[in-house]
């Protein structure tokens, strides 16, 4: 309205430029890509950032809402640039940032009696458009490890625990959140089920028993692996151990470019 004044765009003296300004924890629908049924609907939450010039006041704030909006029901990776470049031009900014966290399902077997369940894994997106685009895809992973240390010492058992492996990856082709996640579950003691049976129960505590790994262990399995898939440019593995018998996490981290 012509005579409702424009606070965001009232000058600031102090000088300062501000790296990101924006919105945060927005409740959206997206659509992720489904290895096996080739679309997933989920809903996100959602981070939205623009640089400010050290000259302007402020954002304006209904403004990525706005973009949103204009994305509405065609929200996923293959327009995440495209949200960007509409944020940079709507809000007159030189660098823009973009995330969505959401829960991603995948539906999985017990190993013995097949079972069927669905099971949740905690995924994001990271987009960021300055000059060149950046994208990010990160999936977090529950599984079962067990104690080398405590199998080696012990005469009866040995202690496990349930961890989470993070990882991060920039890719020069495309890769399936199913592959991701699969080459994440396989250097763990065990993996995670949402469903199991009495002989599924058996079949992960022994599989977990004859597999003993340390925090450090998962690291280094998953960092072989990410080294190994070609298309992969950078990576970032992180591991936590929620210890059943220490009040503490164990925890480890491994950073790499992917030559």
């Amino acid at each position: 309205m012509p005579n409702m004044p424009d606070m965001q765009q009232s000058p600031d003296t102090r000088n300062i430029a501000i790296d990101k300004v924006g919105v945060k924890d927005i409740r959206y629908p997206i659509v992720v890509q489904d290895k096996l049924r080739e679309q997933q609907h989920t809903v996100a939450r959602v981070n939205m950032y623009v640089d400010l010039p050290e000259h302007f006041k402020g954002t304006h704030m209904s403004r990525f809402i706005e973009v949103l909006n204009l994305y509405h029901g065609e929200i996923s990776v293959e327009n995440m640039e495209a949200i960007l470049a509409e944020m940079k031009q709507r809000l007159e900014a030189t660098r823009a940032h973009l995330e969505f966290e959401f829960p991603y399902f995948i539906e999985k077997s017990a190993p013995v009696s097949g079972a069927r369940s669905l099971l949740e894994y905690q995924c994001r997106m990271i987009g960021t458009l300055a000059d060149a685009y950046d994208f990010i895809l990160e999936a977090s992973v529950p599984v079962t490890s067990l104690c080398p240390c405590s199998k080696e010492i012990s005469e009866r058992g040995a202690h496990n625990q349930r961890s989470i492996v993070k990882v991060k990856i920039r890719y020069r082709e495309h890769i399936w959140l199913e592959d991701l996640i699969a080459w994440v579950e396989e250097c763990a003691s065990c993996q995670v089920y949402a469903l199991l049976k009495r002989e599924d129960e058996k079949a992960v505590t022994e599989q977990a028993y004859d597999n003993p790994m340390f925090v450090e262990d998962m690291v280094r399995a998953v960092t072989e692996k990410l080294r190994s898939v070609s298309s992969i440019s950078w990576f970032k593995v992180q591991c936590e151990n929620f210890e059943s018998i220490h009040n503490h996490s164990a925890y480890a981290m491994v950073e790499e470019k992917n030559n």
